[in-house]
């Protein structure tokens, strides 16, 4: 058996103990001893992970069925996990009520996945009724919030709807976050500080040490909002959720969603993660409950950890292709920690959208001011493998 497969069944995904976890160390945390060791294929048969190939298959072809491949919305292309969808009709008996057990359920059992109580957990209708009610709860009345720019564009909007004063940092040559820059905004007005992390639509994942003395840092002056969404496609050996900042009660608002690698876009189930007194003012303007079977599902989803691997693999396969042929074509590739790329096409994006679709794929929209610059969701392995074939001719524009 592989370091990975340890790593992978004894731990939680992303946490550091489970990347940690050697063979040695379960070894002698199991109470084998090295000469038990020895007999290890004996002791502990095999135990392959579960086959996802028809599933793969069905989706794959699902999707063609639908007509352009959809490379644009960071959506998950294998849909939901099967015990997912099990569990989701199995709650058909919820439908009808106003407080169905899902919810306290998903609650105890989301807020078990992170390490923290489910006094630290809000469920909502998708991680943008986070953003839009944390906007709501710290921007209403002429509130002050600070964000990178660009970056995800739910809870700026939002925030300028209400009459919110956004201050929008320019990122960096490198497409990263100015933390330096941003932290010369925060004043004594501003109450919010938004932190994308990986960043959309760049795919860049801030350096460790600096994101956290900077959260940190500015936690003591303002609330912080990082929006963790696509935490589980990171592979870089260095990141840490900052779940732990808010253990340690600082003012620090997780946002986390069930739409990525969960796939459940449709059912809007998300996640805050804060200190009891911030979730109980978030909650005071949360809009509705989340929905029962996207409860039920996402309940299923999270324990399902062998699915979440296997999505997982896939899309860091299919990013690692799409980066390594645009990188051969000589274009400029962003490092992704996520679940698309984003490059630099060289011409208006809107050109490059028009002669992938003649070509069968959808792709991202623009960026302002990043406006020659594509963003590239990970499909199917099927997918990846004529989408970077089509590449070559179509970046000919």
């Amino acid at each position: 058996m592989s370091e990975e497969f340890f790593a992978s069944h004894t731990a939680l995904p992303g946490e550091p103990s489970a990347r940690a976890l050697s063979r040695r160390q379960w070894l002698v945390t199991s109470g084998l001893t090295a000469a038990a060791s020895v007999a290890l294929p004996r002791l502990l048969p095999a135990m392959p992970r579960a086959d996802y190939s028809a599933h793969e298959r069905a989706a794959t072809s699902a999707r063609r069925a639908a007509g352009p491949a959809r490379l644009n919305y960071n959506e998950n292309p294998f849909g939901m996990s099967p015990k997912a969808r099990t569990a989701l009709m199995a709650g058909w008996d919820e439908h009808n009520k106003y407080d169905p057990p899902a919810l306290p359920e998903l609650r105890k059992a989301f807020a078990k996945h992170v390490g923290v109580g489910p006094e630290n957990v809000l469920v909502t209708q998708g991680s943008g009724e986070v953003l839009d009610i944390t906007a709501l709860a710290y921007g209403m009345h002429g509130g002050e919030i600070v964000t990178a720019w660009p970056t995800y564009e739910g809870l700026p909007r939002y925030a300028e709807s209400i009459g919110a004063r956004v201050h929008k940092v320019a990122l960096t040559g490198a497409l990263d976050h100015d933390l330096e820059a941003m932290d010369k905004r925060i004043t004594n007005n501003v109450d919010l500080v938004f932190v994308c992390n990986p960043n959309n639509p760049t795919g860049l994942l801030i350096d460790q040490k600096r994101v956290r003395d900077f959260v940190s840092s500015v936690s003591r002056r303002s609330v912080v909002l990082v929006d963790e969404a696509y935490h589980e496609f990171v592979d870089d050996p260095n990141y840490r959720s900052m779940v732990d900042m808010v253990r340690s009660g600082e003012n620090v608002i997780i946002s986390r969603t069930a739409s990525k690698i969960h796939a459940l876009a449709g059912l809007r189930i998300g996640f805050a993660i804060a200190r009891p007194d911030i979730i109980a003012r978030l909650q005071s303007h949360a809009t509705g409950n989340p929905n029962s079977f996207g409860m039920r599902a996402a309940i299923a989803s999270i324990n399902d950890t062998e699915y979440q691997a296997f999505v997982r693999d896939r899309t860091i396969e299919g990013r690692n292709l799409l980066t390594r042929t645009l990188t051969g074509l000589g274009k400029r590739v962003i490092p992704s920690q996520t679940n698309f790329v984003f490059f630099h096409a060289g011409v208006p994006v809107e050109t490059v959208q028009k002669s992938l679709l003649a070509k069968g794929f959808a792709v991202g929209r623009a960026f302002p001011p990043y406006n020659d610059w594509c963003r590239v969701s990970i499909g199917t392995p099927d997918e990846m493998k004529a989408f970077v074939a089509a590449l070559p001719e179509a970046l000919r524009v």
